[in-house]
């Protein structure tokens, strides 16, 4: 297996929003990447610089960062081709690793834009390297720390400068490398393609909780009546649960619901609606153990809710 340490640059209409190509917010400008071996250790590298076709004038912050002007990308080559390049460059069955979580769909919505073949007719699972780091150098702080914090504080080297694809992804791959392997497990999954079908949604134990992710519905009732979604059996053993805390809402996107295993404790159950590409629904549930005290928060969370909006939950 080959990790692909990808990052992208893009560019975006300069001028008002509301006149930008709806397909596309996003224009990839440059791909640069890095590939690691199952040891972790750099084997090739890849950068190129895409010709613009939908946005001809840089984003004014876009070029200020990046340090690119419009007359160098006019060198550079057509997104197709630059594609198909970096995809033969990959192999066969890489496994992504981005700082961050946008990259991988921003190069899945140009690829829809010039109807290439997708990545995969499902979620990706890939790394994210900036909350990997979170959770191994920061006790899972929810905070996200930018590139140059993590390398400041890893001690690494800057001898190239940050903003750029390749150096992005360069410095990506280093603290990949510093990265305990136990962390390596918590891999993250892009959702540009949700799962076709129930047979292929996400079911995924990690070592302290549990994730699923639902296939697309119609609306939100269609999602919430969901047997899978409204499931509250114990993600370790499969048994029923007995309701500590029905399933109640802050503001109608979060649902929350605590249950009791009788072999392993109470968890707690969360569902995310979310909205697909194409307008329709999906859910993201994660369940976690937890303890009564966090149980009897949660319950007076719900007691105030019913309080001051009424009740409202799903079951």
């Amino acid at each position: 297996m080959n990790y692909i340490i990808l990052d992208l640059e893009w560019n975006q209409y300069s001028g008002d929003p509301a006149f930008s190509e709806p397909g596309l917010p996003f224009e990839i400008i440059e791909i640069g990447a890095v590939k690691l071996g199952d040891d972790r250790e750099m084997v090739s590298e890849f950068s190129r610089l895409i010709r613009p076709k939908v946005y001809t004038r840089m984003h004014s912050i876009t070029g200020r960062l990046i340090h690119l002007q419009m007359q160098e990308l006019q060198s550079g080559d057509p997104f197709i081709d630059v594609y198909n390049d970096f995809r033969e460059w990959c192999g066969p069955d890489p496994f992504f690793c981005t700082w961050g979580s946008q990259d991988l769909t921003e190069l899945q919505r140009n690829m829809r834009y010039y109807e290439l073949p997708p990545l995969s007719l499902g979620p990706i699972a890939y790394l994210d390297v900036q909350k990997l780091f979170a959770i191994a150098f920061e006790s899972e702080s929810k905070t996200r720390r930018n590139l140059e914090y993590a390398i400041d504080f890893l001690g690494i080297n800057k001898d190239i400068p940050f903003h750029r694809a390749f150096s992005d992804a360069y410095y990506t791959a280093l603290i990949m490398k510093r990265l305990p392997m136990n962390v390596l497990g918590h891999c993250s999954y892009d959702v540009f393609h949700l799962p076709i079908d129930r047979d292929h949604e996400i079911h995924t134990v990690f070592d302290d909780y549990y994730k699923y992710i639902s296939r697309a519905f119609p609306d939100k009732n269609h999602a919430l009546s969901d047997r899978e979604v409204r499931s509250t059996k114990c993600y370790l053993c499969g048994a029923s649960t007995q309701k500590q805390v029905k399933w109640f809402t802050t503001n109608n996107r979060h649902f929350i619901a605590v249950n009791r295993c009788d072999e392993h404790g109470l968890m707690k159950s969360k569902v995310r609606l979310r909205k697909s590409e194409d307008g329709r629904m999906y859910v993201v549930k994660t369940q976690k153990f937890i303890d009564n005290k966090e149980m009897l928060s949660l319950r007076r969370k719900r007691d105030h809710m019913k309080y001051q909006q009424g009740k409202n939950d799903i079951g």
